[in-house]
């Protein structure tokens, strides 16, 4: 019999008792990339994936060295950041890295105090507690490095109702494509080099008091040729979920490889959004020109009703539909997920984006990793970086 499962979302009740959560994170605040043109990046957000004119800092705002557009999707910010002269340091990210998210910002109630938990028990600070004020009130900042150059930004905003941050106006479009369905980030996987998991998964622990709540290993995240490991990271709460992959020895050189070569270190290697119809949302997805990976063989498809049977679910969507979008499924005890990959978002083969949608399971697709890995290394042999 099939047991009634609907959609996940994260409230704030603890669901991880290992986490310690001294912080506590309220969620995902914003997502911040650094980028080569943020106007025209703003505008392939806005047209391929959905999101919203939301807040803008530029020259007209009195912003003389950078330029940043935000965009808004449901629970969803992004802050794309352009720097307006050479002399910015934010150009020595760009060179190095390529477009890439620079900051993942985090909510809290008490931006200080997570600054100092943090700085106490060994974080490296990025920027000390700074107070932002405008006449909508104010906001606290402090921020953290975490693995590469990538930083955790805390955001206390129970003090402010502006748009988004003082220095920031709002940003009135008259172009608006529609929302294709994306909710809130699910997660984000951090790719680290050799050998370096277990020191960035003891970071999490001690440092931001997160639980490692599921592992794999080499033995059960390889292909023919390469091989990689992972760890997730959690809060307590289950809203900030951080993978941390490092590559594992195999025949040929592995994603998380080609990812540590062309993004010049450690860094975030996707952004998995959150969606309650995947099918509508990868169809308008497609629509609009986004590439995902390759689409699983047909015998993948013909053994999905068995995977789900082993746990007693049922599935909702129309199987012949996911297969045509090239959608993969997995189950466990808790339900099934629907999930899809994009292929990299711009020319470095580094950054992709992942549509979930979570029927129930709070898993990370274990029993779709070999398919997907297979589907990454044939576009890894086209770049010839395999």
């Amino acid at each position: 019999m099939s047991k009634d499962i609907k959609s996940v979302n994260y409230g704030l009740e603890k669901i991880f008792e290992g986490a310690q959560d001294f912080l506590p994170l309220l969620g995902t605040d914003y997502l911040e990339f650094y980028v080569g043109n943020a106007k025209q990046s703003a505008h392939f957000y806005k047209t391929a994936f959905g999101f919203q004119s939301y807040a803008y800092k530029g020259l007209e705002t009195g912003s003389k060295d950078s330029v940043s557009y935000v965009l808004k999707q449901d629970k969803i910010k992004l802050v794309l950041t352009t720097p307006l002269s050479s002399k910015s340091p934010i150009n020595d990210h760009i060179v190095k890295h390529g477009d890439g998210v620079k900051v993942i910002a985090l909510w809290v109630e008490d931006a200080r105090k997570a600054y100092q938990e943090t700085t106490n028990r060994g974080a490296k600070s990025y920027m000390e507690p700074v107070v932002e004020k405008d006449e909508h009130g104010e906001v606290v900042r402090a921020g953290i490095y975490t693995y590469g150059e990538t930083v955790h930004m805390f955001v206390e905003r129970k003090n402010y109702t502006g748009t988004f941050l003082p220095g920031f106006e709002e940003w009135k479009s008259d172009y608006n494509p529609e929302p294709i369905g994306l909710k809130f980030i699910d997660h984000m996987v951090g790719n680290v080099g050799w050998g370096q998991m277990n020191t960035w998964v003891k970071w999490y622990e001690d440092v931001m008091g997160f639980e490692n709540f599921l592992s794999f290993d080499d033995k059960q995240i390889h292909t023919e040729y390469s091989a990689l490991m992972s760890k997730v990271m959690s809060n307590g709460n289950g809203r900030i979920k951080f993978p941390i992959n490092e590559p594992a020895k195999g025949k040929k050189r592995s994603q998380i490889e080609e990812y540590l070569d062309f993004y010049e270190g450690s860094g975030v290697q996707h952004i998995a959004v959150a969606t309650d119809d995947i099918i509508t949302s990868v169809s308008a997805l497609r629509a609009r020109g986004i590439e995902f990976l390759s689409t699983p063989p047909e015998e993948y498809y013909r053994a999905v009703p068995g995977r789900l049977e082993e746990h007693s679910h049922e599935l909702r969507e129309d199987i012949e539909a996911l297969k045509s979008l090239g959608i993969m499924i997995d189950a466990d005890e808790e339900g099934y997920l629907l999930q899809i990959f994009t292929k990299p978002v711009q020319d470095r083969p580094t950054l992709f984006f992942e549509i979930i949608q979570r029927m129930g399971a709070r898993g990370f697709g274990a029993g779709n990793f070999k398919a997907l890995f297979e589907s990454i290394e044939r576009e890894q042999a086209k770049r010839g970086t395999l």
